[in-house]
């Protein structure tokens, strides 16, 4: 972490067997934030109409939408897989980061019709997703797994909202993505969930 901090390279013979160099990182952040974008353009556009209504119910301002950079997958098996490939990014580094999975040696979406949450870190990278339907489907929630950028029990999600806090004198820790929204949008903005 230090020596990602500090922009500098460790040696091979100190690194563990699990290191990823920083440079693959970087693909992974670059990934994930394209991700982040496509959802949030697909919530503007007709595909999002659902979607923009469930969060209209919820109460959601755009300007909490816009802190949290909600977005919307599609239900499609693959439109996320070919949008990245035409950009020139692997299935297989989709597969690693959470945004695919893969059966049979073929590629498909990991979200499919949910409202799609961004997990933030505190230096501002989109690590992984939270994917909630609009309906009473199963599983309601559906997570990103752990990745090399990604750990749920080192991370809390809302974490990148205390960058612009003068000073935190107290946290408000609660269960899920919408409370802590539900929060913000009620003017309490010291409030984490855990992941």
């Amino acid at each position: 972490y230090l020596a990602e901090r500090a922009n500098l390279e460790i040696p091979k013979s100190t690194q563990s067997e699990n290191y990823i160099p920083t440079d693959e990182k970087e693909k992974m952040y670059a990934v994930m934030k394209d991700a982040a974008r496509w959802f949030r353009t697909n919530l503007f556009e007709s595909v999002g109409e659902d979607a923009r209504a469930y969060i209209a119910r919820r109460g959601i301002s755009d300007t909490v939408l816009k802190r949290f950079g909600l977005g919307f997958a599609p239900d499609d098996w693959g439109k996320l897989v070919e949008y990245m490939q035409q950009k020139g990014v692997s299935r297989e580094l989709l597969f690693k980061v959470g945004l695919a999975k893969e059966k049979n040696g073929k590629y498909y979406d990991a979200f499919r019709n949910r409202i799609m949450f961004p997990i933030i870190d505190r230096r501002m990278r989109i690590i992984g997703f939270g994917g909630r339907v609009m309906d009473d489907s199963k599983p309601k929630y559906l997570n990103s797994p752990e990745t090399p950028i990604f750990n749920k029990r080192y991370n809390l999600y809302g974490i990148h909202t205390l960058n612009k806090l003068k000073s935190v004198d107290q946290i408000m820790i609660v269960e899920g993505y919408m409370d802590v929204i539900s929060l913000h949008q009620a003017g309490y903005t010291k409030v984490l969930a855990s992941l």
